[in-house]
């Protein structure tokens, strides 16, 4: 049995008109699977949990008891703790380890009545831009699988992008669910951070993450959201703001709205393609009413350095719990304890993440500590300012997502800096905090598709999502 694509809403539409059942699309959804095995997307199928819940679920729907999410397929990226479920991070090093514990949005989730069906292929413990750093193997982007579908969360955009999930997890440190989203067609959002809690969230670099959703549409976004978002008191820096009906807004008003053209982001370098789609979104948002103002971002030259200091040493404070002594891979060949500790780091840790942890320990290390990271916060705080700025005379900002369209498997592996400058127009957003959504916005020459990302002052999720559904619905 196939499965069409489908909203949210029009699945659960048919739900509850008892012409579909949750048993048969979990049924369809898991074959699918099966068939698009070459695409990498998932490293662990919940078909025993994703089945018995479908059951559970159908007869909820009866009773008339049915959560928000009822029946809704979704496949979360490998980062997010389930509990008595695989948690490997895309790790070897992980190989092998069951979570004792559900995160707290997998809690949320399931409550509302979603069912996981999978957790999803990701650059190791989410260091990538195109999921080539897995220990298992690359996911492939389902328009062409000659190429990358990005990272990290690139197995989250392939299972929403291939129709193998209704919509999928993916976590954000430095555009890891925008840059895959625009690779591969679909949308992705990541929400201010502290909007979502990370109780349960496998640290990266912990003033970065943060969790989001990918989906077909910007309204599956915001339902989505509406779920996971929300105070956390188990994590400290959840945010206790209250949440918003987010697809309540999603009316298609855009008029008024003042939309910043930041011009450092299409100063050069950017794909004739995408130039030309923001191009034509600012042309679609000019006939409905918005108003259009270039504002500068004058900080964005220095973002990518920032980004790479502060996230390193991060990573490398975070990454040190993974010693062989309590859990994950312990090496057999240890013959002393700081044996133990540098064999099962060496054979557990895959080359982009030992590179992360020495960069990030130099830059922490005695001497160096004020020339780079205390240098690397202060810049940070400028780069903040840069949108606090904007956003006196902007709702929202308009740029690209990705500098250019999907580029093929291999070849920016040898070179690690321009793998870095993939994510040059997403980094600054998560060093600032604030929100942002890519959406799909057209295809270049090859066939592969453009994605363009809107900006919002910090927890303004509501106007992102607004502007984000204009754009949706005015693009042919």
């Amino acid at each position: 049995m196939d499965f069409p694509k489908t909203t949210i809403r029009a699945f659960q539409e048919k739900l509850f008109r008892g012409e579909q059942s949750v048993v048969a699309a979990v049924a369809a959804y898991l074959q699918r699977i099966a068939a698009a095995k070459n695409l990498n997307a998932f490293l662990t199928i919940l078909d025993d949990r994703a089945n018995a819940r479908a059951h559970a679920i159908d007869a909820k729907i009866k009773r008339g008891a049915a959560g928000k999410l009822a029946g809704v397929i979704i496949a979360v990226k490998d980062i997010l703790a389930m509990k008595g479920e695989r948690l490997t991070c895309g790790s070897r090093i992980l190989e092998n380890f069951v979570s004792p514990y559900d995160a707290t949005i997998i809690q949320k989730l399931e409550a509302a009545d979603a069912i996981i069906i999978g957790k999803t292929n990701m650059d190791e413990f989410a260091m990538g831009s195109s999921t080539e750093n897995s220990a298992f193997g690359p996911a492939k982007n389902p328009i062409n699988p000659d190429y990358v579908p990005g990272g990290s969360s690139g197995g989250s955009a392939v299972a929403v992008a291939a129709n193998l999930a209704m919509a999928a997890l993916g976590s954000d440190t430095g555009g890891s669910i925008r840059q895959p989203a625009a690779l591969c067609g679909v949308v992705g959002m990541k929400p201010t951070y502290g909007r979502v809690s990370r109780f349960g969230l496998v640290a990266f670099a912990s003033s970065l993450d943060q969790v989001g959703p990918l989906a077909h549409s910007v309204e599956d976004v915001a339902r989505i959201l509406e779920v996971i978002c929300g105070h956390d008191e188990r994590d400290s820096t959840s945010a206790p703001v209250a949440v918003e009906e987010f697809s309540r807004f999603l009316d298609g008003e855009v008029k008024g709205k003042v939309v910043g053209l930041p011009k450092e982001y299409l100063a050069g370098g950017v794909q004739k393609e995408i130039h030309a789609a923001v191009t034509a979104a600012k042309a679609r948002l000019q006939e409905a009413g918005a108003v259009i103002k270039e504002v500068s971002l004058p900080h964005t030259r220095y973002a990518i350095a920032t980004y790479y200091i502060i996230c390193t040493a991060e990573a490398s404070a975070n990454l040190a719990r993974y010693d062989g002594a309590r859990y994950g891979h312990r090496s057999r060949d240890a013959q002393s304890l700081e044996e133990m500790y540098v064999k099962s780091r060496s054979e557990g840790f895959g080359a982009e993440v030992k590179r992360r942890i020495m960069l990030g320990t130099y830059v922490l290390s005695s001497g160096y500590y004020d020339a780079y990271y205390r240098r690397a916060q202060k810049v940070r705080t400028l780069i903040r300012r840069d949108f606090e700025q904007a956003f006196k005379e902007c709702d929202v900002l308009l740029t690209p997502t990705t500098p250019t369209t999907a580029f093929k498997l291999g070849e920016k592996t040898a070179d690690p800096l321009e793998m870095y400058l993939a994510d040059i127009f997403t980094v600054s957003i998560n060093l600032a905090g604030v929100p942002a959504i890519s959406i799909p916005f057209g295809v270049d020459a090859k066939g592969l598709p453009i994605g363009l990302q809107i900006i919002g002052k910090a927890f303004d999720e509501k106007n992102v999502l607004q502007t984000a559904h204009f754009l949706e619905t005015a693009h042919p």
